[in-house]
């Protein structure tokens, strides 16, 4: 029965991957870049300024009213630099060779429209639950979007699918990605590591969105830091390489056969449907996850958080992935026929040697735990919105169940299905941002033509 389920999630899993999603991001991407006129080039600047400028504000804590800009931005790269940027990169590397990192590239560059939308709509239908808490998310923009019985439903396969592909079934697979590293660096057994993730975890999901807020808001710049500085280590001792590397990338995306080195069998299909889904995967563009974040962020105008947005998929993937695709292929580490984690920890103990492993073991406890500490939050605001505040205690419960059954072993099928729901959330948020098309641009143009000119 768990073979022919797998075999089922596998077979649909890889027609969305490789026909829905490279239509749908691609196209959405395309769509909002135009329509916004390229507001990731013309807003980019202003989502640095605000991004590294709310860095440093003190004394704006969270509570029922919401987040800071930062503190939203926090949870939202907590979600996006995760595994995917360690092991979704190797593995996009592996099967659809360096090529795989110059679509994630326009993914990326596209997608940054994308999530723009995504947080201007959750800042424009954001709610003040049973509970008094400020939440939001593509629910409540799905529902604005279709109104009467199709909006509830598309809303609430949504949130189905959201609970299930990250609250549970995800956090299940970042806990085992991370046992598993600490098994390999330290011979750990996997199943302490669970305790303690599950433990740890739970505190921070009791203590609420204040808690989940102040503890990635430490976390996120201290592991981006660690692993920037680690990673560039490796490529500047290998520097005579990047030309060969950028050279890989380019090359490889139209002709991935001409790259020596490249992986066996490597297409232009290969590298273009494994970029875009790893793409995603990592920064989330367009998945509809983000938007909870954003949604409870404190700014003057929906906006300005769009502007922050932006700079989360900058940082996920023209920072913190593109490090380990250098660092991969100036290694000259593709041929070794490894992939995911396992290539990664390779390519870094190619100079550190043994401390490849637990440099990696230690980015995966970081990248990880806090991805479990976002993909939570996305789904909390998922099952306030199903089933109300009430149900939160026991949505923690078992997600930190998850978590430590999660890191017992690698279960194929959750692995699949976790893909595969990840893959179909993007249908209603992207359906219903197309169809907000209107609202989005009415926002946008408020901001440009009135809001910012009185110099609020």
């Amino acid at each position: 029965m768990e073979k022919m389920l797998n075999d089922i999630f596998s077979t649909l899993g890889s027609y969305l991957s490789n026909y829905i999603l490279i239509v749908a991001l691609l196209g959405g991407g395309i769509w909002f870049t135009v329509k916004l006129g390229f507001i990731q080039v013309k807003g980019f600047g202003e989502g640095m300024r605000r991004t590294f400028g709310g860095m440093f504000k003190k004394g704006d804590k969270a509570g029922a009213d919401g987040m800071s800009s930062f503190q939203a931005l926090a949870t939202a790269i907590a979600a996006q630099v995760g595994t995917g940027n360690i092991a979704g990169a190797a593995t996009a590397l592996a099967i659809g060779g360096p090529g795989a990192i110059f679509w994630m590239w326009i993914a990326a560059f596209l997608g940054m429209a994308t999530i723009y939308a995504e947080a201007i709509m959750a800042q424009k239908y954001k709610k003040v639950g049973d509970d008094g808490e400020v939440t939001g998310g593509p629910v409540y923009y799905i529902r604005a979007a279709f109104s009467g019985t199709f909006g509830k439903v598309l809303a609430g396969i949504f949130a189905v699918l959201i609970t299930l592909a990250l609250g549970f079934m995800g956090n299940a697979v970042q806990s085992n990605s991370i046992a598993a590293a600490f098994n390999t660096a330290f011979g750990l057994p996997q199943w302490i590591m669970g305790i303690i993730l599950a433990v740890l975890a739970l505190f921070v999901f009791l203590g609420g969105t204040g808690r989940i807020a102040k503890i990635t808001e430490l976390i996120v710049p201290i592991m981006a830091a660690f692993y920037i500085v680690g990673s560039l280590i490796v490529i500047l001792f290998n520097v005579k390489e990047i030309p060969y590397a950028l050279h890989a990338i380019v090359v490889g995306a139209f002709a991935p056969s001409s790259i020596v080195g490249g992986a066996a069998g490597a297409t232009i299909k290969l590298a273009l449907t494994k970029g875009v889904a790893r793409g995603l995967f990592s920064n989330e563009a367009g998945m509809g996850s983000t938007p909870h974040a954003h949604a409870v962020a404190k700014v003057n105008h929906p906006v300005e958080q769009g502007f922050v947005a932006m700079i989360g998929v900058f940082i996920d993937t023209f920072v913190i992935l593109n490090l380990t695709a250098l660092v991969i292929i100036t290694t000259h580490s593709i041929p070794t026929g490894k992939t995911g984690a396992e290539l990664s920890q390779y390519a870094f103990s190619t100079l550190y040697g043994k401390g490849g492993d637990i440099f990696i073991a230690i980015c995966m406890f970081f990248f990880a735990f806090s991805t479990i500490l976002g993909w939570y939050f996305f789904g909390q605001a998922n099952i306030k919105y199903l089933f109300g505040a009430k149900a939160v205690k026991i949505y923690s419960v078992i997600v930190a169940v998850c978590v430590f059954l999660g890191s017992l072993a690698e279960v194929e099928l959750v692995w699949t299905m976790q893909d595969t729901f990840n893959s179909l959330m993007v249908i209603p948020n992207i359906l219903a941002l197309f169809a907000l098309t209107g609202m989005i641009r009415k926002v946008h143009d408020d901001y440009f033509q009135n809001f910012k000119k009185k110099g609020k």
